[in-house]
């Protein structure tokens, strides 16, 4: 069994990080070989419309692009299961994060038929949000569209997908050396002692059982 992680945050040993590693040992924990990506370590583009996935004769759910994304996009198809971890900046995920998923998606699309299931494997996903924006917020203006964003597409990998928000995260190691005034630190620093132990539990338990599926 494998499991790949994909870190779509700038930021290694935050927040984003922390989950998908703790998914990669909830997936140890059942055996599984693990590995963890840093998308902003890759040199690699967004897709460039070559069309090359759709041509004649070629295997149509791989992307025909080659750079250090390619042999990435190939584990994933191998692997039994992937971690997706994006923060949200401006309501959306990282540019990395969308660059790699036009690269892993748009080949597994088909214009012949866009309900036909190309790739006949099963690959089992999880995508992990992290953000700024406080859990009401993220429930009345940001769940539906997100979670359609990050999974949609994604079950065309033919296995189940998992959506998990971390909100209200502490961004600073010390608020005082930031003009952050909006931010109640001492709230926030309440919230990543109570609540995001829990959301690492969280991340844990679906990295065991999505290697179990």
């Amino acid at each position: 069994m494998k499991a790949i992680a994909i870190n779509g945050s700038p930021r290694k040993g935050w927040n984003t990080e922390k989950l998908l590693k703790e998914a990669l040992r909830g997936a140890e924990s059942v055996g599984a070989e693990t590995k963890l990506v840093q998308l902003y370590d890759l040199k690699y583009t967004g897709c460039k419309s070559c069309f090359g996935c759709k041509r004649k004769g070629m295997e149509s759910f791989h992307c025909s692009l080659k750079d250090e994304l390619t042999p990435v996009l190939e584990e994933i198809f191998e692997a039994d299961a992937v971690f997706l971890g994006s923060p949200i900046y401006f309501g959306d995920l990282t540019g990395q994060m969308v660059s790699f998923l036009e690269r892993l998606e748009f080949p597994l699309c088909s214009y012949d038929d866009y309900s036909k299931q190309l790739f006949d494997g099963k690959v089992n996903v999880a995508f992990f949000h992290t953000m700024n924006a406080p859990k009401e917020y993220y429930k009345n203006a940001m769940e539906k569209p997100l979670e359609m964003r990050s999974s949609e597409l994604l079950k065309r990998l033919g296995g189940s997908v998992e959506v998990y928000a971390s909100c209200d995260t502490y961004q600073f190691n010390d608020y005082s050396k930031y003009h952050s005034g909006m931010f109640d630190e001492a709230h926030k620093r309440k919230v990543r002692e109570n609540q995001f132990p829990k959301d690492m539990e969280a991340a844990y338990e679906i990295g065991r059982k999505l290697m179990s599926k």
